[in-house]
């Protein structure tokens, strides 16, 4: 019953604009998602049946199932065959943070990378694993601190894929800036890359470097980048001091998508 009364009592808060380049569907997608944000449809209610509204919006039947097929798609409501549309709950399962915090190091100018050791070695264990290569093979290893302003906030190591045919390890010898790792101004090109986020703490050399107490809170940026064979080309990680880099997102319904 408080579900009706609800429903019953709260008055529409916007309405269709015929004149507007915005297609009708995609109006009612902002309209409802309003209403879900503002509480007059909550977790678990029933949005009006599709005749209700395109009664309501004066808008077609295709138009209101366009709408709905949007809002499913973007995780705001389900559908029950026979009973109707739902509003969902918010879902932990369905939250994603973006690096952006990360990525803003890596694009201020103030920001440089400076090449602390690059030797060719012979692949680990878990080196060759990673790269899938045999044990003992040739590769570059790449010891690199990211500073700012002078100040060391990330401490990066890399195992290279050796191949003296392609010009991947002098280009990544020659990046001045980590940012040029990712956009490819540094000249290597690759297809994609695998990034794993863990928590950890700092070693002895990891705190020297970073200018940290040992065992001071850290993140663990691991990164696996593909070339377009989908072959390993690189593999390492970024240790970040934890007080330098922080992960935010926004769980529920917001006003549009």
């Amino acid at each position: 019953m408080v579900q009706k009364d609800r429903q019953s009592t709260a008055e529409p808060l916007d309405e269709i604009d015929r004149d507007s380049y915005e297609p009708a569907y995609n109006q009612l997608v902002n309209i409802l998602r309003h209403q879900i944000a503002a509480g007059i449809f909550r977790p678990g209610d029933r949005l009006p049946s599709e005749a209700q509204l395109c009664g309501r919006y004066q808008v077609s039947p295709m138009t209101v199932r366009r709408a709905i097929n949007i809002l499913v798609d973007q995780g705001v409501v389900s559908t029950a065959q026979g009973r109707g549309t739902f509003v969902k709950p918010p879902e932990l399962g369905t939250a994603t943070f973006d690096l952006q915090e990360l990525q803003s190091l890596f694009s201020d100018e103030r920001t440089t990378a400076r090449i602390l050791e690059a030797w060719p070695v012979s692949a680990t264990e878990r080196a060759a694993r990673k790269l899938a290569i045999p044990v003992g093979t040739r590769v570059i290893y790449i010891r690199r601190l990211l500073c700012q302003e002078g100040a060391p906030v990330i401490y990066h190591r890399e195992y290279l894929i050796y191949d003296p045919t392609l010009p991947t390890v002098e280009a990544e010898l020659e990046v001045t800036a980590l940012r040029d790792l990712f956009d490819g101004s540094g000249g290597a090109v690759l297809k994609k890359g695998e990034l794993i986020i863990e928590a950890t703490v700092l070693d002895e050399e990891e705190a020297r470097l970073l200018q940290a107490p040992v065992g001071a809170a850290a993140f663990s940026l691991e990164h696996t980048f593909y070339d377009f064979d989908d072959r390993p080309a690189s593999w390492g990680w970024f240790i970040c001091r934890g007080d330098r880099l922080r992960f935010r997102t926004t769980v529920g319904i917001h006003e549009t998508a």
